[in-house]
């Protein structure tokens, strides 16, 4: 039971100590489409705090196109363009592909916001939204027009309304360590918190339709017995409810297809195995039965593999089952020992982290155990990957050593090429096990 917990321990918790050097990774020469955001054009007598809201909607537009590098060259600044009729030849020969603008009055309603965003090539706008603003929260309206000028200019989904679950323990301190759940935008805004347990929170997993969180509690207090118990939390009521707390562990949960059963990792049974737990009736089906810890499931869309972490060669490695036949394959052979896999939303590959050369770093390999890739290197230590939901990024916790006594981790996001894009948490306690929200 000890070598059982320490092992558990190395699995949910992995913690190293490396310099953080950014670097761009799997660079290629791409032909972008060039996009300019234009500055606000303010219409009328708009004062006071509807200013700042007007650039904080332009401002956010520019910066959510800015991430999808493969595809745009967004000027880094917002432009000077006039409110009268776009010049689409002066556009043109400029180069820009595509022209954002936005329109401000001010009346007794609130702000009346228009937006358009303008293809130079064709001379025509291609999305026009209207909104009213009264002051709560300006970014869901600008995430909202990028994503309605995105699909129109690409004909795809993409990431500008999705949120990440993540958890941080910055009202915690060394002593008394607190770690809670929280929520902000896919780029670090409006961060919320969720849960206030006073304990602290693993785990975190996020429903396939972005409406529940699983997560797994520990309970604050001394005790050497403490129970990790697995919970729910419902992002549309704030309510969260216990879901598991049989002896030992109960914890790595994920949801099933459908919502209906999830997969979760129990230890009653005397080692660590993988369970499908029915959410109605709380009847258990055991799918793994191994000398040795099966734990950390993820499963691919249509439910047919699950991809999970198992003790059975000796040290943590990566193992795909299949559902209907529930042959067992090792697929990872990559590091030291590995953590966290994470299937991409097609379900081809499988993200996940390594030790090797003295850190973590993030790995892709094909869910059939082909392709290897390292999306990581001289990047600090860098576990929890996280596919966006169109599986063109992924999320992930970096740790940056401060000096000898304090190293502090951030949420970055990089392209599924590992071509970093930036951090989204700065000055937010440690944070941690990034899960990007499902829906679209």
């Amino acid at each position: 039971m000890k070598k059982l917990i320490s092992l558990m321990a190395i699995l949910l918790s992995f913690s190293a100590i490396a310099q953080l050097n950014i670097v761009a990774v799997g660079e290629a020469e791409l032909e972008l489409s060039k996009v300019e955001v234009a500055k606000p054009i303010l219409q009328g007598g708009v004062t006071g705090n509807y200013i700042s809201s007007a650039s904080t909607i332009m401002d956010v537009i520019r910066n959510d196109f800015s991430f999808y590098m493969k595809k745009f060259s967004v000027k880094k600044e917002l432009s000077s363009i006039g409110e009268g009729s776009l010049s689409y030849s002066s556009f043109k020969t400029q180069g820009v592909s595509y022209v954002i603008r936005g329109f401000f009055r001010q009346d007794n309603t609130g702000l009346k916001v228009k937006l358009s965003a303008h293809d130079i090539g064709k001379g025509e706008s291609v999305a026009e939204r209207e909104y009213v603003y009264s002051g709560s929260n300006p970014r869901e309206i600008a995430h909202k027009f990028a994503q309605a000028a995105f699909e129109s200019i690409t004909g795809e989904k993409s990431i500008f309304n999705s949120k990440m679950i993540f958890v941080s323990d910055r009202h915690g301190t060394r002593k008394d360590p607190v770690k809670e759940l929280y929520m902000m935008d896919f780029d670090g805004g409006n961060k919320k918190r969720l849960t206030r347990h006073g304990g602290t929170v693993i785990s975190p997993a996020v429903s396939h339709d972005g409406t529940k969180v699983l997560y797994s509690l520990i309970e604050s207090g001394n005790s050497k017995h403490r129970n990790i118990n697995l919970r729910v939390y419902d992002l549309k009521t704030g309510r969260n409810s216990l879901v598991s707390s049989r002896s030992g562990l109960n914890s790595g949960a994920v949801f099933m297809p459908g919502g209906e059963s999830i997969l979760l990792t129990l230890s009653h049974v005397g080692n660590a195995e993988i369970f499908i737990m029915n959410l109605k009736t709380k009847a258990l089906t055991r799918l793994t039965n191994s000398y040795s810890p099966d734990v950390d499931p993820s499963i691919n869309t249509n439910g047919s593999i699950m991809t999970f972490l198992s003790g059975r060669a000796g040290k943590p490695m990566i193992y795909t089952m299949d559902m209907a036949t529930k042959k067992v394959k090792r697929i990872s052979y990559v590091g030291k020992f590995n953590a966290t896999p994470r299937f991409a939303p097609d379900g081809k590959t499988i993200a996940f982290s390594s030790w090797l050369d003295t850190r973590f770093d993030i790995f892709r390999i094909d869910s059939d155990g082909n392709n290897l890739a390292r999306l990581t290197k001289d990047f600090g230590s860098n576990e929890d990957p996280t596919y966006s939901n169109d599986g063109q990024f992924i999320a992930f916790s970096s740790q940056r050593v401060l000096s000898r006594t304090r190293a502090v981790q951030n949420i970055y996001i990089m392209d599924n090429d590992g071509e970093i894009i930036g951090s989204i948490t700065e000055n937010f306690g440690n944070c941690t096990t990034p899960r990007w929200t499902k829906s679209l």
